[in-house]
């Protein structure tokens, strides 16, 4: 069967936000749940960001969040549909250009990356939605605008997906909330407020539960889709994943930009997968490298990979040391430190025609000690800085340039859409292995973020040493009615 599909994205800007308010809040409140991803106009110090003390890390992520912004927000609305077989999710996806009316910092690898994955600037400047960050000031809060947006999300109270969704989360406190708190605990005490169902992170879940070679999201979410379309065509027992789409009609049809996900073809002879690529879904030579980026083929490659080593172990009975090393490989970490000593430029040939799957975006992630510290898909920046960055190799292989699978434009819907269906897709595994039907998320990655280089997540929960902030607190009387007048602005 062919898992191709057309997957369509609601492009939303300030000439058409107010008349699609109304639809984007019902997506809200109708939904299972709710997939979020940002493109950021920078992070600033990567050293920071990598920081041993988790403490540290969020002190260098508020200095991104407060001096930087976000320039687009993806949203998509998972609603599972009752009446149909299996899982099946009505999905209603929706892309936000904005422009924050304060000044704030756009780092040049961010306009390099974003200009080169089919940002148009141009549009952002002219049509993008204003917001400011902070807290409230005056009846701002009661209008059409992200911060409204922002409390109709809160009040819909249903569980927050995101991928690698610390820095995710700061930057939407500071830009549609209010001022973040100088604490960790203070800001995770905030957050188990502000979304009792919860918040999951699909590259935690892909890392711990799926156990994927790599985690970045194009890999994850073409591996999900490709082993769910495995499980559809085998017939097995148990439920499956199926998605539906609304059919938009008249003007809507204008707003609408139709993502093709088509089922990868078919390639005879030889192909050369870019390692720096496979392992961490980000490349230094970008469009420029002579090696492959399709991620169907590194899936593939993969698999091959793991199943030789399966048949081995079969035929020769390998020792346990052994044994445990092939079983490390197949890991994310493994896969990492298997790469660590190959050149950048180093090429895996492939022989066998690519596995049936679809293509889309490219995502880009800083290879370091700390393993893919950033993940794709929120920044160009996340990339690193000059000095963390491997140099480009300026030379390439006596052959054909091949054409690389390159994701076309690069945008916060379309990566919340795959986010949004990892998510699923593990939902239906644990329902699948659950005898009760109301095991319906997945409870060993409730509230728990992915954090780079470190072997435990950060907990979304308050703790008993922590307050919540004075700004969450009257936010919060007001998300829920307690208190109808809003605050002049003021300090956390």
């Amino acid at each position: 069967m062919s898992s191709s599909m057309i997957v369509p994205v609601i492009d939303v800007q300030g000439n058409n936000f107010k008349e699609l308010w109304a639809a984007m809040v019902l997506a809200i409140k109708t939904s299972s749940f709710i997939a979020i991803d940002t493109e950021l106009s920078g992070l600033g110090s990567r050293k920071a960001l990598l920081a041993e003390s988790i403490e540290d890390r969020y002190k260098a992520i508020c200095h991104a969040a407060r001096t930087r912004s976000i320039l687009s927000l993806g949203f998509a609305c998972y609603k599972e549909l009752d009446n149909k077989a299996d899982s099946t999710y009505m999905v209603q996806i929706y892309n936000l250009t904005l422009l924050c009316s304060e000044e704030y910092i756009i780092e040049p690898q961010s306009v390099q990356f974003l200009v080169q994955h089919g940002f148009d600037f141009n549009k952002q400047y002219a049509e993008g939605i204003s917001y400011y960050k902070g807290n409230d000031k005056g009846g701002d809060a009661h209008g059409v605008n992200m911060r409204s947006l922002f409390v109709e999300l809160l009040r819909a109270n249903k569980p927050l997906v995101v991928h690698n969704g610390l820095i995710d989360m700061v930057f939407l406190y500071q830009c549609f909330y209010a001022h973040l708190p100088e604490r960790l605990g203070t800001f995770t005490a905030d957050l188990s407020q502000m979304f009792p169902s919860g918040i999951y992170d699909t590259k935690y879940a892909t890392e711990y539960e799926l156990r994927f070679t790599a985690s970045y999201l194009e890999y994850a979410y073409k591996k999900c889709k490709l082993q769910n379309s495995r499980a559809i065509e085998g017939g097995g027992s148990g439920s499956h994943v199926f998605l539906e789409f609304c059919k938009y009609t008249g003007n809507m049809q204008s707003y609408i930009d139709f993502r093709p996900c088509l089922d990868s073809q078919n390639q005879d002879g030889a192909l050369n997968i870019c390692v720096q690529f496979s392992a961490y879904g980000w490349c230094p030579n970008g469009s420029l490298c002579t090696m492959s980026h399709d991620t169907d083929l590194i899936i593939q490659h993969d698999e091959k990979i793991k199943e030789d080593k399966r048949k081995k172990r079969k035929r020769k009975n390998k020792k346990k040391d052994s044994k445990g090393a092939s079983e490390a490989c197949s890991s994310p970490q493994g896969k990492r430190l298997y790469f660590e000593g190959a050149e950048l430029d180093q090429a895996v040939p492939m022989s066998e025609p690519a596995l049936p799957e679809h293509q889309e975006k490219t995502e880009s992630t800083e290879p370091t000690d700390a393993t893919h510290a950033f993940e794709p898909g929120k920044t160009a920046s996340k990339n690193g800085n000059e000095e963390s960055q491997p140099e480009a190799s300026a030379e390439a292989p006596d052959r054909p340039k091949e054409k690389k699978v390159e994701g076309g434009t690069h945008r916060a819907g379309f990566d919340a859409f795959m986010t949004g269906y990892i998510f699923a897709y593990a939902r239906n595994l644990t329902k699948n292995k659950e005898e009760s039907s109301t095991a319906s998320l997945i409870p060993t990655c409730l509230n728990k973020l992915f954090l780079s280089g470190k072997s435990v997540p950060l907990n979304v929960a308050k703790s008993t040493f922590s307050k919540s902030s004075k700004a969450h607190v009257h936010k919060m009387d007001y998300v829920w009615g307690k208190n109808t007048a809003v605050k002049p602005e003021g300090n956390a």
